[in-house]
């Protein structure tokens, strides 16, 4: 199963110096069955690109809790066995936890397909987004919309071999 675990650029430069993404347990997204009845969709290819945003959410958050953090989302795409990959069966009740789901140790960076992250041209929307997180979350439309902006630019992929270059 591929699994899109949301990282920092300094959660990837540990995952790169330790070979590892964890310890875990670790949460990643996926397309679950929560997502699949979510968005109605049979398309894989949609199925997984509506994980890796999910993913890209969770970065987002996890920006915010890391201050000096470069204002990049990153996520790492994963294949682990289908039993690693566990989701709650209640998650289809609370769109919030969409696609996710708990791998309960750590997974090896060689079992990466590959690396997602915002371009440069992301980090001003990025770092916007991050400062209205909380208005956001608290109903305010305006702060959602800015939020809403760092969504609108695409991941880029990148291949494991340019972790180094990323994280450099």
């Amino acid at each position: 199963m591929r699994v899109y675990v949301p990282l920092t650029l300094p959660g990837l430069a540990e995952a790169h110096r330790a070979g590892e993404l964890g310890p875990g347990p670790l949460t990643a997204y996926a397309v679950t069955p929560g997502l699949r009845e979510w968005y109605v969709s049979d398309d894989m290819e949609e199925l997984e690109y509506a994980a890796l945003n999910r993913a890209a959410a969770a970065s987002l958050r996890l920006l915010a809790g890391v201050p000096d953090a470069p204002r990049r989302r990153v996520v790492v795409a994963v294949d682990v066995p289908d039993r690693d990959a566990v989701a709650d069966p209640d998650q289809v009740l609370d769109a919030s936890s969409l696609g996710e789901v708990r791998i309960a140790s750590a997974v090896p960076l060689a079992k990466a397909a590959a690396v997602h992250a915002d371009a440069d041209d992301a980090v001003a929307d990025v770092s916007a987004a991050v400062a209205a997180l909380g208005a956001a979350d608290h109903g305010d439309d305006e702060a959602r919309f800015t939020v809403d902006g760092a969504e609108d630019h695409e991941l880029l992929w990148f291949g494991v071999q340019e972790i180094p270059g990323l994280v450099g």
